[in-house]
């Protein structure tokens, strides 16, 4: 048996899958969680060494599970933007800065400053933000000058877990453009950014397009993997694109909306997309001279998560995500007039306000918990509607539209969100998301198959189909409107510190 393997390096956990190189289909995965330490208000980092071991237990628990069979190719994603900060013998210097870190938004304006905003706007095609790669370089470069000195090379999470699997630096477009040091248009490191940021191009990886093999499982690889020596290791992708591959996602007018912890909203494009200032992202897709735009809001699941630990009745005991769903159904639509803002870690597209804040508006004694229960997810459709908006105006047209992530598993939230955006919103048979995505990468590599498209049409099928309800249109027309009225309002309240 012929295997294909995509490993997910994520935030809170690495997932690695193996899936049938001649069908597609999932044979096996592993899974293996780890911590994430804030040691500042809005600081978010981990130990590299624990993605080290987490991506060596879950490889190890996939290939006990596959049984024998022959690996041809290995595919990285994972968590963007995160930073490691190496030293000239490899080893790590500090922690690694996550994506999800808020600490920069003072580097994120020194960056505007030097390197000039429509510059910014049309080299690296997105604006400055304090969860990209760029600014972590500048704050380490004023806040801790002796590791500073040290640097000698930088990547990002999944390009860590190569280095230390083959003993190559290399970097794909898709993860290079979330650093905010790519000509976007050109796929290739900026020699202008570069120069007016003062960070040399010898600390970053050789660049690669996505399904590009990239180097080859090393004896240390192996020894610390368990995967045999020698198999080659592609580009893979951040974990977005390499989601949007794993979803099918790979062409003009499909859109595949992603619920995880944060929530994405991405579109591919065959040109690269317009830079329009906004909190819209605009980078290199996995796929080969495809582009694409993505919306982040940073707290979809993330919220759920929240209001599920929030209604903890006793110790160590709590509502289940199907039990939130099921008081969440006996609501009508428009949560009786309950209005959730889900800005629970501040927020990106479409404000980019890391002080903006949660909020329930509109609550009476007659609410109850389905009230608010629903409220969260239609908030969180929003959000979702927010993103959507936007990047139509960039020029993203939304034709076929795809939900994945632990969120879509709810049939009414699937409901909730097709009726807020309008459009039906369809599923696939295996929802591994970047995993799969960066196993049909490596499927490419090994050339099992020509190209992304033909990985996709042969690997992936829909499972459903999840139709909008017109009677609640008019309804959620009206909500929206009241939701978006809100943030204008208590953004001076969020700025205060209150």
């Amino acid at each position: 048996m012929r295997y294909l393997m995509g490993i997910d390096i994520g935030t809170t956990s690495t997932r690695a899958i193996i899936i049938n190189a001649a069908t597609g289909k999932l044979a096996a995965e592993g899974v293996a969680p780890y911590p994430m330490r804030t040691p500042h208000p809005a600081w978010a980092e981990q130990d590299p060494a624990d993605w080290v071991k987490g991506a060596a237990k879950a490889i190890r628990v996939a290939l006990k599970k596959a049984g024998k069979g022959e690996i041809c190719a290995v595919g990285l994603t994972g968590q963007m933007h995160s930073s490691v900060f190496l030293d000239d013998k490899g080893q790590v210097i500090r922690p690694a800065i996550l994506w999800c870190d808020g600490r920069t938004a003072t580097e994120c304006d020194e960056m505007t400053r030097r390197v000039g905003k429509q510059r910014l706007l049309n080299i690296a095609r997105n604006i400055a933000l304090p969860g990209f790669t760029a600014p972590k370089i500048l704050w380490l470069a004023k806040n801790e000058p002796a590791a500073f000195k040290r640097v000698a090379k930088v990547l990002v999470t999944k390009d860590y877990i190569r280095y230390v699997m083959t003993g190559v630096f290399a970097a794909e477009v898709s993860d290079a453009s979330g650093m905010l040091l790519l000509d976007v248009a050109q796929r290739r490191w900026s020699p202008e950014i570069l120069h007016a940021l003062k960070i040399p191009e010898k600390w970053l990886a050789s660049v690669f397009e996505s399904p590009e093999v990239t180097g080859h499982v090393s004896r240390e690889g192996s020894r610390i993997f368990g995967l045999p020596e020698g198999i080659p290791v592609v580009g893979g992708g951040g974990d977005q694109a390499a989601g949007a591959v794993g979803n099918g996602i790979i062409g003009e007018g499909d859109v595949t909306i992603s619920l995880g912890t944060s929530g994405v909203v991405f579109a591919p494009s065959r040109k690269p997309p317009i830079a329009t200032g906004s909190s819209v992202h605009a980078f290199c897709h996995a796929v080969p001279q495809m582009w694409h735009t993505m919306g982040v809001m940073l707290a979809a699941g993330g919220s759920m998560q929240w209001f599920r630990d929030f209604l903890r009745f006793e110790k160590n005991k709590r509502l289940s995500y199907a039990d939130i769903n099921a008081l969440a159904s006996k609501s009508p639509p428009g949560s009786a007039g309950v209005v959730f803002l889900p800005y629970l870690t501040g927020e990106r597209t479409p404000y980019n306000d890391p002080k903006a804040r949660g909020a329930f508006v509109g609550l009476t004694l007659s609410h109850d918990i389905t009230h608010v229960a629903r409220a969260v997810m239609e908030g969180v459709a929003f959000g979702i509607k927010d993103c959507a908006g936007l990047m139509r105006d960039a020029g993203a047209p939304m034709k076929n539209v795809y939900i994945s992530g632990g969120g879509a598993t709810s049939d009414l939230w699937r409901r909730i969100i097709a009726s807020v955006i309008e459009r039906p919103v369809k599923r696939l048979e295996v929802d591994q998301g970047p995993a799969m995505g960066a196993a049909l990468l490596a499927g490419v590599g090994a050339r099992v198959w020509p190209d992304v498209k033909s990985a996709t049409r042969r690997a992936l099928r829909v499972k459903d189909e999840t139709e909008p309800r017109k009677e609640d249109f008019k309804k959620y027309r009206e909500m929206y409107e009241r939701y978006r009225a809100l943030y204008p309002g208590l953004a001076p309240y969020f700025r205060s510190g209150a």
